[in-house]
């Protein structure tokens, strides 16, 4: 029995002391509600409503019951209401990279809002990140791929202290206007050559996964660098120390470098640059995808460009150098 359904008949049927006007009230047919009353009299024992007069009236038994039906047709629809309200508010944690844009991240809650739906920033490293999709405790997150194979790609370089007004602190690649390539990392050599031993270049947790760091590594042998250039950072914070402090380099993105006051070039080899997809925790099927309306803005948060689309077209293109880094 639908104790709720029956219920709504025994009270529209008191609150109407008419079988025709409780079914119009509730929108069916009045056979289907009298067949209710009545098998609510059976489970209660007893009758509901005296049927010998032309207009029906409620008995002892259905007086007594009718504060308790009410109440729990109350408490069904109280309950409806806040199970309907949790369901369109549910927050859908979203598990970004550190060091966001705070401005990107809002417009992304704000159109969210708009879509009717709460979102919730979770800075997190990448591998938590992923297991947060595979666990479902995210709803969304950037994940870290390869820069060829990622749709959006942020381009990394290499911050170094600002240059005092006698020009010290200045590193080895100094003079490069564009781009600086591995190969500038290499000790100089001769008189001009800088005393002590070169500077190290730290790496953040955002890079310090295995796909990356091998590929890093692979590059610095190829540029002819000494193992162990590139070191890991314990945090964010104590790597930018030491860079400003001017006793290492640091591997990081430009928005990051030019917020402390450090200066910073890009590294031409964009193979080593960090490359990102927007992607949803699975769903039962074992499929999902993020919204379009989330995708690019959470990318533009990340200071992410569009990836490469297509193949390279021109002598000029870098593309090759990211196929030989994945190679190895």
């Amino acid at each position: 029995m639908d104790l709720l359904a029956h219920l709504e008949a025994y009270v529209a049927t008191a609150d109407e002391t008419s079988f025709s006007r409780a079914a119009d009230r509730l929108g069916i047919a009045q056979p289907l509600l009298s067949r209710r009353v009545k098998t609510l009299e059976e489970h209660f024992g007893g009758l509901l409503f005296d049927r010998s007069r032309r207009q029906i009236t409620t008995t002892e038994l259905g007086v007594l019951l009718l504060p308790y039906a009410r109440d729990v047709l109350d408490r069904a629809q109280r309950l409806r209401q806040v199970a309907g309200a949790a369901g369109r508010s549910r927050v859908r944690a979203v598990g970004v990279p550190a060091h966001c844009a705070p401005a990107g991240l809002a417009r992304a809650i704000r159109a969210a809002g708009e879509c009717g739906v709460t979102l919730g920033m979770r800075e997190l490293p990448p591998r938590e990140r992923d297991s947060g999709l595979a666990d479902g405790s995210l709803a969304y997150a950037l994940v870290r791929v390869p820069a060829e194979r990622g749709a959006h790609r942020v381009p990394l370089g290499l911050a170094s202290p600002p240059e005092t007004e006698d020009g010290q602190c200045a590193p080895a690649y100094a003079g490069a206007r564009r781009a600086v390539q591995l190969e500038d990392l290499r000790p100089r050599r001769g008189r001009g050559a800088e005393p002590g031993a070169p500077l190290p270049v730290l790496t953040l947790p955002e890079d310090q996964i295995p796909a990356h760091e091998e590929r890093l590594e692979r590059a610095a042998a190829r540029a002819g660098l000494p193992p162990g250039r590139f070191r890991p950072a314990g945090s964010a914070a104590t790597a930018l120390a030491e860079t400003l402090a001017g006793r290492a380099l640091l591997l990081c993105a430009e928005p990051f470098a030019r917020q402390h006051g450090a200066r910073w070039v890009p590294l031409g080899d964009r193979s080593l640059h960090r490359g990102y997809d927007v992607r949803a925790a699975p769903d039962r099927a074992g499929a999902a995808a993020a919204p379009d309306w989330l995708v690019p803005l959470l990318a533009s948060a990340v200071g992410a460009a569009r990836g490469p689309k297509g193949p390279p077209s021109g002598p000029r293109s870098e593309d090759a150098t990211a196929r030989l880094a994945a190679r190895g």
